[in-house]
């Protein structure tokens, strides 16, 4: 197999440090994290969670992501080849983030969150003056 053909990765489930509030599995959605002269841009795959199933949270320098697969099986199932329930994870952000302008969306179960840098954090030009 070479570097450039898929590979299959199987769900992860998530190890809970504590207690989980809802029953059923939690599993950690597979995130691809790009870096641009502005911004993070974290892209997290979460199949089966809509707009309104995606929760997120940020608590002293911790984004945490929430997804809530809805249940729509319209019959018992006789035989399921993945398994269902909610995407969760959190992330440790650095000073460097723009907390308060923090973006999300979400589309087709992908969800997007754009990360803005802060001013301090952004390259910029020193002028050089003639002494």
């Amino acid at each position: 197999m070479t570097d450039k053909e898929l590979k299959v990765q199987d769900k992860k489930e998530v190890e809970a440090k504590g207690e989980l509030t809802k029953a059923g599995a939690a599993f950690t959605p597979n995130v691809d994290i790009f870096e641009n002269e502005d911004a993070l841009i974290l892209v997290a795959d979460m199949p089966g969670v809509s707009k309104d199933g995606v929760e997120l949270n940020l608590e002293e320098n911790h984004l945490s992501i929430r997804g809530q697969v809805a249940s729509h099986t319209p019959a018992t199932p006789i035989f399921t080849e993945y398994p269902t329930g909610d995407f969760v994870r959190t992330f440790s952000l650095s000073n460097i983030i723009d907390q308060s302008k923090i973006e999300a969306s979400v589309k087709n179960g992908v969800l997007r969150v754009v990360l803005p840098k802060s001013d301090v954090s952004k390259p910029r030009k020193i002028a050089v003056k003639a002494a």
